[in-house]
């Protein structure tokens, strides 16, 4: 298993997010360098930010900002965690693993929202909201994954924030969903239903509720507890989890970030390490 540290921010559509993601990511790659004995290798990421155009703020610099993790990727011998940043630092590891392991990818997304919106649905311009349904397939042209990952096969897990147009994608079947508390028996029953041979593991870490972690920008309440979500991740034992990331975090210290030991080791578990 390799790491990789995305510090993107340009993603994010909240004030001091150029700050507080990068430090975050910072925090959790120190942090899993000390868990897991490994080195972490440090994406280069542009620090500016570009204007907002055809409905994506920082869309230049989202756009530059894909060849870097590309050329990690080329040969990453086994398995990536990719730690975040904003949740738009999925899209290429995503990308490139629905590439390498064909239609039967599947992606199962921690988070408390959907980020299943497309530039003309989003209301906030922020790209992290549109990563998920870019892989899809829909969305700008410049972004979206081709080939995409296949209806149906993306598992929502304790999201609790839903735009409209992200509500009518799981009524029409092109998301599943998992309501929180997120028993593990029901990830795994969504998992089987989608038909997924391979997995990606996405974790937002506002997936947790505000009393569990409080070191991200969004605090929705009625999330998982670390608890759970480490037991959600471990009941994937039946399946290959070819990739993962962990995402929005804004830990600033090691008592903040190391609430996240638990899904750090979880994680590597389940990715080989």
């Amino acid at each position: 298993m390799r790491v990789h540290a995305v510090a993107q921010w340009q993603g994010a559509g909240w004030s001091n997010a150029e700050t507080r993601l990068p430090t975050g990511c910072a925090e959790l790659a120190s942090l899993a360098e000390e868990v897991l004995g490994t080195s972490v290798l440090r994406v280069p990421v542009a620090t500016a930010g570009s204007p907002t155009e055809r409905g994506v703020r920082n869309r230049a610099a989202l756009l530059a900002g894909r060849a870097a993790q590309l050329a990690a990727l080329e040969n990453p011998e086994g398995p990536v965690l990719t730690l975040g940043g904003d949740c738009g630092v999925d899209l290429v590891p995503i990308g490139v693993a629905r590439y390498r392991y064909g239609p039967n990818l599947g992606v199962l997304w921690f988070d408390a929202h959907a980020d299943a919106n497309t530039p003309e649905t989003s209301p906030s311009a922020a790209f992290h909201g549109m990563v998920l349904r870019a892989l899809l397939g829909e969305g700008d042209d410049d972004f979206v994954a081709n080939p995409a990952v296949a209806p149906g096969r993306a598992v929502l897990v304790g999201t609790r924030s839903f735009d409209r147009a992200e509500e009518e994608a799981v009524r029409s079947g092109l998301l599943r969903h998992v309501s929180s508390p997120a028993e593990p028996d029901r990830v795994v029953a969504a998992v089987r239903a989608s038909g997924a041979e391979a997995v990606y593991v996405h974790v937002d870490v506002d997936v947790l509720d505000p009393t569990a972690y409080t070191g991200t920008h969004y605090h929705e309440p009625g999330g998982l507890t670390v608890e759970r979500l480490v037991a959600c991740l471990d009941a994937l034992a039946e399946f290959d989890v070819v990739g993962a990331a962990i995402t929005e975090c804004t830990a600033g210290d090691r008592t903040e970030s190391s609430t996240l030991i638990p899904v750090v080791e979880a994680l590597a578990r389940r990715l080989g390490a």
